[in-house]
């Protein structure tokens, strides 16, 4: 239908990141269309609640064995399938690592404009969708309109608000032409690391060391911070470069973009690079000791000081807010 959406999206073991309750949020607000949950691998079927909860009018689960693991060849060529056969002018993907490897493949077999990393989408009378999304490294912001029939959007996370909704997400079957799909490529084996804390991309607030912490023997003083205010602990490229932290941390541009209502950055001087990574921030907390740091002309709050004085000082205020709640 013309105006269908098809949300494009990522589970676990039968669990989906927030991101995607997000798209489904979003999309129910800008079109009267079905909005179409789209989910990958074993257990897909058993988000059908959820998702219906949030907003998907009907779901379809491609659990077979071959999407086990993800291949953007094979995952690609299925989402074209789908789209072929359900004719929505609009897919939505997640702005994780997952799908801004997927979303480009897909618009190249559609022919379809891309508009990648939105902030907002929005509903035009013509019943066109406009987006906005950064450029420059975060220093401006693009209104972008996509000319193709189709259009493709990737939404950054933690950007949109969720809304819990009456619907039921109705199962709908849409046979794969499984013979049609090209694994170039195949997952051998997932190695996960044990975390203790948020995922850095949907964390509501984040901790983040960079050269100022002279060694990953200090990171525990952010370990301790975090887990005070229940916070993710991310890093700068240089530390996650030399080994202080694993790379899962490093957030910048060439590294995980972040959109969490409170950053602190801490020991960062605020190279260009990891600014672009932090621009969808609410608010930016400093803590430099060189008052000439390019992080303050970026940051909301700081504090020019000793790290190594500042941040259990903070810690202890933390824990003190909190015990007299």
């Amino acid at each position: 239908m013309a105006d269908d959406i098809l949300v494009i999206l990522q589970q676990e073991a039968g669990k989906v990141r927030r991101v995607a309750l997000e798209m489904l949020s979003l999309a129910q607000q800008l079109r009267p269309g079905q909005v179409t949950a789209v989910t990958f691998g074993p257990d897909a079927e058993s988000t059908k609640d959820v998702l219906g909860r949030y907003g998907a009018d009907r779901m379809i689960a491609l659990n077979q064995d071959v999407f086990a693991h993800y291949s953007s060849d094979g995952f690609a060529e299925a989402v074209r399938q789908i789209q072929n056969a359900v004719a929505a002018t609009a897919l939505m993907f997640p702005a994780t690592a997952w799908g801004k490897d997927l979303a480009p493949r897909v618009a190249g077999l559609l022919q379809a404009g891309l508009a990648s990393d939105c902030t907002e989408i929005r509903s035009e009378s013509n019943g066109r969708l406009v987006a906005t999304r950064p450029v420059y490294a975060g220093k401006a912001f693009a209104t972008v309109q996509i000319d193709s029939p189709v259009q493709i959007f990737s939404i950054r996370p933690n950007i949109q608000s969720v809304k819990e909704t009456n619907r039921s997400a109705e199962p709908f079957d849409c046979p794969i032409d499984l013979q049609a799909l090209s694994f170039q490529s195949k997952v051998v084996e997932v190695r996960t690391q044990a975390t203790e804390t948020v995922e850095l991309t949907e964390a509501e607030i984040i901790v983040s060391g960079g050269r100022g912490m002279k060694g990953p023997e200090n990171f525990q003083l952010l370990d301790n911070l975090a887990q005070a205010l229940g916070a993710a602990v991310g890093s700068s490229r240089p530390v996650a470069d030399e080994g202080w932290v694993p790379h899962s941390y490093h957030i910048g541009q060439t590294g995980k973009v972040v959109s969490p209502n409170v950053y602190f950055a801490i020991g960062i001087s605020g190279a260009i690079q990891h600014l672009a990574g932090i621009s969808g921030s609410k608010y930016i907390v400093a803590i430099n000791s060189d008052p000439e740091a390019p992080i303050f002309k970026a940051a909301n709050y700081g504090i020019v000081g000793n790290l190594f004085d500042v941040v259990p000082a903070v810690t202890e205020a933390v824990h003190r807010l909190k015990a007299e709640q």
